[in-house]
């Protein structure tokens, strides 16, 4: 056999060798549903391990494994190359979590501004909502928000309003992951006119949706000041015997406080504890108006806490007691609020303005720090909601909610801390791709649930119906 024959087998044996070591190698390899590789990932786990050049496998909806792109491309691969996700030059982060709003109530955006919450309430917003609330409304209302949340990079979020059951079939339909409470409140409302056609309707619709891998129908007892004790206590007895979470608005405003005291010789969350009504399924938005004393009573019934820094502020609500709450470890999330009340439902504005308000507001730059804002809006977000055993992190077994964001905008540049550069510096347009529940919702800027365009369409046409069903000067008008 001559040399050059030689040389030619012995490449092919080579050739052959190496082409089944691979085939055996990619066939020991788990198979997975989804990889995402490359990027830094921010875990956001109990040591806030981030990963430079990392990578996350999926499949069944939950994360499998998290580690480098070498670790995880060595373990795991996938049938199909389009369910490789390259996150190069990005950041893969925790799907953020809005732990308050009233989705619905986009359809409200700056109807009435710069005005105090009682008046904003009582003038402005139950009349719109007692004249153009239907179900058409807050399936319209819901879409809207959550196309504008899925492209802010929001995965989860804690609603409360009515036609409750629409919101959670909306979402679902868009996957998205909630926390939905119908809400209960003492005076006749667009979807029930009494206490009994209320908890009626709960019981119907918490039994609908329990057990979905995406909605957590919940109950949602407006406020102590618009909800009877022998309400809130039927409340109470509802969720022991369902095991719905609770949602409620608690000590939004010193009014609020002044009234309750007044009335029932207690603060907010005195009264609440007093009468049985806390335990480690309330999740209570705002207590802008909280003493110590009310703070470790939250601490001590296990209760979710919300901040909404930029709805307060807007409201001349108040300032909660933010650096304390945390001292204290509390479960404490951040929420937007409705869009009427902030305008919009970006989580980005929310996490730079908790860090910052609170810093000019205690006159100490070192009070909540970027990460403890991005933990407000992620695992302490999850925990504000009782989740965090299954979102709020990048952990082999939790739910897959994962979002992929640029890094290299101008706006962005030069980089540093990846934390001072999402919660300071990152926009909601820097947000490139959002996975829920393991499944792709937004790939590269373009949503794959929601119809964008049809959305707007619809939000558009009930602007027109809102603005003829008001007074004059109630809508402002160009």
């Amino acid at each position: 056999m001559s040399k050059n024959v030689r040389a030619f087998v012995t490449v092919a044996l080579v050739t052959v060798l190496l082409s089944s070591t691979r085939t055996l190698v990619a066939q020991t390899r788990a198979q997975v549903d989804l990889l995402i590789v490359g990027g830094t990932v921010v875990t956001m786990d109990g040591a806030r391990r981030v990963i430079e050049d990392g990578a996350l496998a999926i499949r069944g909806g939950r994360i499998v494994a998290v580690g480098t792109r070498g670790e995880i491309q060595n373990k795991y691969s996938t049938r199909l190359r389009t369910s490789i996700i390259d996150a190069t030059g990005r950041a893969v982060i925790p799907g953020l979590i809005n732990s308050h709003t009233h989705i619905p109530m986009t359809l409200f955006r700056g109807l009435a501004d710069d005005l105090d919450l009682n008046e904003w309430l009582t003038k402005y917003i139950f009349p719109a909502e007692a004249k153009n609330v239907t179900e058409e409304f807050v399936r319209a209302g819901t879409q809207l928000g959550l196309a504008e949340m899925i492209r802010g990079g929001t995965t989860t979020y804690a609603d409360m309003y009515y036609f409750e059951d629409a919101v959670a079939d909306e979402t679902a339909r868009a996957g998205v992951r909630g926390v939905l409470g119908e809400t209960i409140i003492d005076f006749p409302v667009p979807d029930h006119k009494t206490h009994a056609e209320a908890m009626a309707y709960a019981e119907r619709y918490v039994a609908k949706w329990r057990g979905h891998p995406l909605i957590t129908a919940a109950v949602a007892p407006h406020a102590p000041y618009t909800v009877s004790e022998e309400h809130l206590k039927a409340v109470r007895v509802f969720s022991d015997r369902t095991g719905a979470p609770i949602l409620i608005h608690v000590a939004e405003t010193r009014k609020e406080v002044e009234d309750l005291i007044k009335a029932k010789g207690a603060r907010p969350t005195e009264y609440l504890a007093r009468i049985g009504f806390l335990n480690e399924r309330v999740i209570a938005a705002h207590t802008v108006h909280v003493s110590p004393e009310e703070i470790a009573l939250l601490k001590r019934f296990g209760v979710g806490a919300v901040h909404n820094p930029q709805s307060n502020m807007k409201l001349a609500s108040g300032v909660a007691p933010v650096p304390q709450m945390i001292a204290e470890d509390l479960a404490l999330g951040l929420g937007t609020d409705g869009a009427a009340s902030n305008n919009d439902l970006d989580m980005w504005e929310e996490m730079d303005t908790a860090a910052k308000l609170h810093k000019v507001w205690g006159h100490d730059p070192r009070v909540v720090t970027a990460q403890q804002a991005l933990e407000m809006a992620t695992i302490r977000g999850a925990r504000a909601l009782h989740m965090e055993r299954e979102i709020g992190s990048l952990e082999p077994g939790k739910r897959a909610d994962v979002v992929m964001v640029d890094l290299d905008g101008l706006h962005q540049t030069p980089r540093y801390s990846v934390y001072s550069h999402l919660v300071y510096a990152t926009k909601a347009a820097d947000v490139r791709t959002v996975v829920i529940e393991g499944r792709l919702v937004m790939l590269d800027r373009r949503l794959l649930t929601l119809d964008e365009s049809a959305v707007k369409q619809r939000a558009r046409a009930f602007r027109e119906r809102i603005a003829r069903s008001l007074d004059a000067g109630l809508v402002q008008t160009p």
